[in-house]
């Protein structure tokens, strides 16, 4: 009797909500902005963002050090706080300079540890670090006044941590941008107080016992940051170029031109899931594989295709790894935009020496024995190579297409591929035969 008593006592003091159950704790969501804000940082802001309404916590809580980065990716960031439905505090605790200044601001609440900064708001110059242009400065100044207004913060200030020649009573002369101490920024409203850590500013909200959840990067995600390193791209590209030069090689195997859809799918899907890769330069890319391909194929020699095949596929690697808007690179940083052309560059060389290296190599490896034919076969031992005729031997025809030194030759109207002993010969010169062993019509120039 007594334990049936306690058993029904017990189930509605839960019911009623005198017993704390776990479910009734508070929940903080937090992440941190501590590296430059790009695209790889900017779609980090978006998943964490996402993950915490999943869990439907009561506060997102950001601890901040940056030097800024790219005003898009800021801009898409702080739009994004702005539109939370869930409170959004920032914890500074280093730095908060430029875009980060701007993603502070839009939060609903700014806190800051000793010693920390708030400001410098000037849109620099990736390329040498000189101020922007006037329209990115306006463009600028705007987001700094409208994010300001949209938290209750002065806007008159916000717009000076960007434009020196603004004077703010009192705080600033037009002589140099505003950047904040702790102490400044409280007193200016930018900052309602200063803290040690996450912790502190929990217990001064009554939170302490709140369930605290940090953000942890999903498998997913972590394969494709791998990816986005300059070394595994450089590694993806050697992979690229090699596959498809012996693919052209050796048409029809498949496994080389396998390998090198491989690397290309892995290099540009991050690039792409980060807003990096553009639909423009992939297909660039793309058409860059077509052109090589039409001028090995249907044009042998080298020539405009050729090039325009280089350009575009080695331009479309290195402007799927840079944020530019339609080619203009006045705001990608210096060192993102040397590090792509570098990786790009050396990773060609690389490739280029290992198909020097290798392409002696590959009949002695027991897994392409099955592929290609390794032994050879010597006509002392019965063995020959003739595709044409024997009557094609001493035939006098013209260049259909130049040779350099191979490319095709006409005879009697009929196309033949063909390569002259070394020499250059141009579209339409006379021909005679003076081989018909082998693949191709070996060739000299003939003269009656």
């Amino acid at each position: 009797m007594n334990r049936f008593l306690f058993l029904i006592l017990a189930v509605l003091t839960i019911s009623t909500g005198f017993l704390p159950a776990q479910e009734n704790r508070k929940k903080v969501f937090t992440f941190k902005i501590d590296q430059d804000i790009d695209p790889v940082m900017n779609r980090r802001v978006k998943l964490a963002m996402e993950q915490a309404e999943v869990l439907q916590v009561d506060l997102i809580l950001i601890e901040m050090d940056t030097y800024g980065g790219a005003v898009t990716d800021a801009d898409e960031i702080r739009t994004r706080i702005l539109e939370s439905k869930i409170p959004v505090y920032v914890f500074i605790n280093k730095d908060a300079a430029s875009a980060g200044a701007l993603i502070s601001i839009a939060c609903d609440s700014i806190y800051m540890a000793p010693g920390s900064s708030i400001g410098a708001a000037t849109v620099v110059n990736g390329a040498d670090g000189t101020a922007a242009p006037d329209k990115y400065q306006s463009y600028m100044r705007s987001m700094m006044r409208s994010t300001a207004e949209a938290t209750g913060r002065n806007p008159q200030i916000a717009e000076a941590m960007v434009d020196e020649k603004l004077v703010v009573a009192g705080i600033s002369d037009a002589t140099s941008v505003i950047t904040f101490s702790v102490a400044e920024a409280i007193q200016n409203g930018f900052c309602e107080g200063e803290y040690t850590s996450q912790k502190a500013i929990l217990a001064a909200q009554n939170l302490q016992s709140a369930q605290v959840i940090a953000y942890e990067e999903k498998t997913v995600d972590s394969i494709v940051s791998f990816f986005l390193s300059p070394a595994v791209s450089g590694i993806l590209i050697i992979l690229i170029i090699g596959g498809i030069y012996f693919e052209l090689q050796t048409p029809g195997i498949g496994f080389p031109l396998a390998i090198a859809l491989s690397a290309a799918a892995l290099y540009f899907i991050p690039y792409y899931l980060n807003g990096l890769a553009e639909n423009w330069e992939i297909l660039a890319f793309v058409i860059g594989i077509i052109l090589l391909a039409v001028e090995f194929f249907i044009l042998p020699g080298f020539g405009v295709f050729g090039v325009a095949g280089i350009v575009l596929t080695l331009g479309g690697l290195v402007l799927g790894m840079l944020p530019n808007q339609a080619f203009d690179f006045e705001l990608v940083p210096s060192s993102q935009l040397f590090g792509a052309l570098l990786t790009v560059i050396l990773s060609a060389l690389a490739a280029v020496g290992m198909v020097f290296w290798l392409t002696p190599k590959v009949n002695e490896w027991g897994a392409f024995k099955h592929l290609t034919l390794a032994s050879t076969q010597e006509s002392s031992q019965g063995y020959t190579s003739r595709i044409y005729a024997e009557s094609l031997l001493g035939k006098t025809g013209k260049v259909h297409s130049r040779l350099r030194p191979s490319g095709r030759v006409e005879i009697d109207g009929e196309i033949y591929d063909a390569y002259s002993r070394g020499e250059f010969l141009e579209q339409g010169e006379a021909i005679e035969v003076i081989s018909t062993e082998g693949t191709s019509l070996r060739v000299k120039k003939w003269e009656a």
